[in-house]
Parts: structure tokens; sequence; C-alpha cells
């Protein structure tokens, strides 16, 4: 096992050498472009671990990692254009820098060439990718379609919440694992396992970027801060913030999200302060905290060495206290 930054070093280099430069330019620059914009690289690093963590080669799980990034790029692209957002970790959005069919067409193809990558792989194991794969996709759309759905509802429960990370972020963090489990030939019960401790992470992972969503450092977050104060998004600090106020407060919240002011500073400031005082935003750290644990839990059930399992919950506890 290799430590996480040569993952993510080897795994760039990988990408530099897949040929986006096709014709027609128009519909292969943006993903060029999209698929060269950073990120953390989580996904396709967790598919590489994951091969080793099952004794193979993580050279051999480069083309499912790969799939996993394409895929997960393409549905930033669609999503950039449904939220309508400028930015993309820093830079202009796809549709921005072209224009929003540009960036439906780019992001379509990027869907069917996250397909193709699996086609370097024997028919059994594509077989196994391309099901895990399908099932997550849609279970990504069910998700931003819950999403959706939630911005114009008042009645958003915390389950209902839960189910919606899940599917949108959680599943391709377990998927993820899944695939270096797949590409290693691990039995059933072990590509289970890696997978149940990457959807727990991942539902970690993304509760820990609602909460530096609001009470990140600018200067690290790489994302407006306060951008789902603004948007009136109810994250699970909104929803927990509901549940442990009183009616006043309740009321007070609830119309602070109703309004879309010019200038934003004193409505994000406003709400954070009721986070704080409501005890939402410590009970958004311990279910962080409690996601993290059940994930290293279910490591306690998978036949590997001490040595794998300390570097997976290393890997768990980055991302619990991650300033990014």
């Amino acid at each position: 096992m290799q430590n996480i930054l040569f993952y993510q070093e080897e795994f760039i280099s990988f990408l530099k050498d897949y040929k986006t430069d096709r014709e027609p330019q128009s519909l292969y620059e943006p993903i060029t472009y999209i698929l060269n914009l950073g990120g953390k690289r989580l996904r396709p690093v967790l598919t590489l671990m994951s091969a080793e963590i099952f004794n193979t080669d993580y050279k051999l799980a480069l083309n499912a990692a790969l799939s996993i990034e394409v895929f997960h790029n393409f549905s930033l692209v669609h999503d950039d254009i449904m939220d309508d957002a400028p930015l993309r970790r820093g830079n202009q959005t796809v549709h921005e820098k072209w224009d929003v069919n540009t960036g439906i067409l780019s992001g379509d193809a990027m869907l069917i060439m996250a397909y193709q990558l699996f086609e370097n792989y024997e028919p059994e194991v594509f077989r196994d990718l391309a099901k895990l794969f399908s099932k997550t996709a849609l279970e990504v759309c069910e998700g931003q379609q819950y999403d959706v759905d939630f911005e114009n509802r008042d009645d958003v429960t915390i389950p209902e919440y839960l189910k919606m990370i899940e599917f949108k972020t959680a599943v391709l963090v377990g998927a993820a694992m899944q695939m270096g489990a797949i590409v290693a030939r691990a039995s059933e019960v072990e590509q289970q396992g890696i997978y149940s401790f990457g959807r727990n992470l991942g539902i970690a992972f993304q509760l820990q970027d609602d909460y530096l969503d609001a009470f990140g450092d600018p200067k690290t977050f790489g994302k407006q801060v306060g951008g789902d104060i603004i948007e009136n998004k109810k994250t699970f600090l909104y929803l927990k913030a509901l549940e442990f106020s009183e009616a006043e407060q309740q009321q007070e919240l609830q119309d602070l999200f109703s309004i879309s002011p010019t200038d934003s500073n004193d409505k994000v400031q406003s709400v954070k302060n009721l986070f704080l005082s409501s005890g939402a935003a410590d009970a958004t750290t311990k279910e962080i905290e409690n996601y993290t644990k059940q994930a290293f839990s279910v490591l306690e059930t998978l036949d590997i060495s001490t040595d794998k399992k300390n570097l997976l919950k290393a890997f768990g506890e980055n991302l619990m206290t991650r300033k990014v």
C-alpha cells in the first residue's frame, strides 16, 4: 500500500494521457477543460486504494478510477447548469465559458466516455463494473432530483435529507471503492463491505461539506462560504436548527430563508449565529463523527491487514477534519 499523495499523483499522470483532443473540438475542448480544473480526486484515489487493499496492483484499476472521475465531472457540468453556477473550483463553469447547449452535449459525451473505459477489462469484470455503475448513476440522478424537490418544500425531514445526500454523493464514493474491489476480483462479501465503508464515509464527507459551507475559511474552502445560505438550501444545519429552536427562532430562520437580498452578508451572519446558538453546528459535527465511526466499524468486518485498516482510518479522519 502507498500513501494517498502517491495515488493522487499516479492518477493525475494517467489522466494527462487520456485522449480528449478529438474532433469536433467544440465538443471535446470543454471536456478537457473540466477534467483539468483540479479537485481533490477523492473518488479515483479510493478506487486505486481499494484494488491494492485486496492485493491487486493499483495500475489495473486506473481505467475504472478514470471512469468514476469522468462521471463525477459529467455530473458537475450538468449540476452547474441546473444551479446556474458561474464558478467551479474558482474558474468559469463550462456553460458560462461556452454556452448551455455545449454544457449539455459535452456532459452527455462524458457519460458515454465513462462507460467506454470499462471496455479495457475482461468480460466478467466489465459486466460487474457496468452493472454497479448503472445502478450508481441512476441513484445519483435520484439524489439530484430529491435536492431539486426540496427547494420547494418546507417539510423536509432529517431522514429525507440524509437519503438525498446518500444518493447524490455517498453512493458514488461507495461505488468507487467497490470498483477497485471488482477489479481485484474480491469476494462479494468483501465488495459489499468496502462499499459500505465508502458509503458511510461519503455521508460524513457531504455533512462536512455542509458545515464548511457555513463555517469554513474562505481562504481554504475553495467555494463561496455561505453559498448554501444565500441559495436558501435546507441543509442538515438548517434542519437541525429548526428542530432545536424555539418558535421565535424558527420563524426568524424561516424568514431569513425566504429572502434573497442584494447584499447577503448580514443574512449569512444572522443564519450562522442561529446555527451556533441552537446547537445545530455542534450536532452536525457529531453526526460527521458518527458516520465516520460507522465507516470504521465496517473495517473490522473485513479480512485485511491492520496496516491497511489504519490507512483507511487515516483517510477517513483526514476527511472528517478537512478544511477544504
